[in-house]
């Protein structure tokens, strides 16, 4: 540990001995974040990227935040996403695919959950009134799991760390976990699940978005995915401009320019932009013609067009027990008779999809893409 990671943390012990009645004081970053070029620490501390002091889990020095317009559904886990760079080196623009960032990266998403009475976990949360500064307020939130992407010269590492039960730190977790939890979901009543914290093999099953070469990238940071505000402890700013002030991003002169995917949630967009988006988030890595599913020759990312290869009157391969014998993919006009429907109803293992990051049936998400099936016109013959 470095002298001056050291001081910050003699300072932290100082500061809690002074006495617990003292009101506590806003959460202020720590000293610069560590890259571990080769080692993978057992604690997620050690990292300096978030941590937790006076009730609040903070970030580290020039670590910023980040959401995405359309996030990726895992049980209704709300997310805290951060970005930080070694001084010196910044991204480059990239227009489809993911920014290309350089060697020193590390992006980390925790997940967690507002949580109610006896310990159980909320469905539906505004995740914005937990933020403190840019980080975490701690006293309604259960953090469940931080996963790191870390880019080496070797390329991305992939790393999980599972919190501890009095969610002061995260260990190093390779294997998975289950964390049985209860939700309170929107009607009052309770569901007990199993929360799945994914193993590295897991973890490669989705960001190795390129089947040929089984490469890890990041799935989230996108030019179309980041190109809108964010409410920074200093105020609301587009996150691509956030990025090159901090010389973090290259090569984007003016957002306006950017692409921009409208978000699922947005009721104001088109139904079918809203579908298609929801689609690439939470299918595209893999329903590419590069992804592991390529193999299907269904193709759900943003840059496929709507047709056959998208699902229309599309007959399933090697689906098995998945197709709820119904025939094809998406049926115009009938969601009932569409697979694609089916199986995100589902919860089933051998049916669900996707078939890994969740136990639970996103109802929003399903309400959505039958909606957009019910209101497309044509038929199957």
């Amino acid at each position: 540990m470095t002298p001056l990671r050291l001081l910050a943390l003699g300072l932290l012990l100082l500061i809690g001995a002074a006495g617990c009645s003292k009101p506590s004081a806003p959460a202020q970053p720590l000293a610069e974040p560590t890259y571990f070029d080769s080692e993978n620490p057992k604690s997620l501390r050690e990292w300096g990227m978030v941590q937790t002091s006076d009730g609040a889990l903070i970030l580290g020095a020039r670590v910023t935040p980040y959401d995405l317009t359309t996030p990726l559904f895992t049980d209704y886990a709300q997310k805290l996403r951060t970005i930080w760079m070694p001084p010196g080196v910044a991204a480059d623009y990239t227009v489809d695919g993911p920014l290309a960032f350089p060697v020193g990266t590390v992006i980390t998403k925790t997940f967690f959950y507002q949580t109610g009475a006896k310990g159980r976990v909320l469905q539906q949360a505004d995740p914005a009134q937990f933020h403190a500064g840019d980080g975490l307020k701690l006293n309604q939130v259960r953090m469940i799991e931080t996963r790191l992407l870390i880019r080496r010269a070797e390329g991305w590492t992939a790393l999980t760390y599972l919190w501890n039960d009095a969610q002061t730190d995260a260990v190093l977790h390779r294997i998975g976990a289950v964390v049985p939890l209860t939700m309170v979901r929107q009607d009052g009543k309770d569901g007990a699940f199993s929360y799945i914290v994914p193993n590295a093999t897991q973890c490669s099953a989705c960001h190795a978005t390129n089947v040929a070469t089984r490469e890890i990238q990041p799935i989230g940071p996108k030019a179309r995915l980041l190109n809108r505000d964010f409410a920074y402890s200093d105020g609301s700013e587009n996150q691509l401009s956030r990025l090159t002030a901090m010389g973090y991003l290259k090569g984007v002169a003016d957002p306006g320019q950017a692409p921009l995917q409208v978000s699922w949630t947005d009721a104001a967009a088109p139904t079918e932009a809203r579908a298609r988006a929801y689609l690439d988030v939470n299918c595209g890595h893999c329903h590419n013609p590069k992804g592991a599913a390529a193999t299907s020759g269904l193709y759900l990312d943003a840059a496929s067009p709507l047709s056959g290869s998208a699902g229309l009157c599309k007959l399933p391969v090697a689906a098995g027990a998945g197709t709820g014998n119904l025939r094809f993919d998406i049926v115009p006009g009938k969601a009932d008779e569409s697979i694609i429907a089916y199986r995100m109803g589902s919860t089933h293992p051998a049916v669900m999809m996707p078939e890994i990051g969740r136990s639970t049936r996103h109802d929003e998400g399903v309400a959505l893409i039958r909606s957009w099936i019910d209101s497309l016109e044509g038929s199957c013959r």
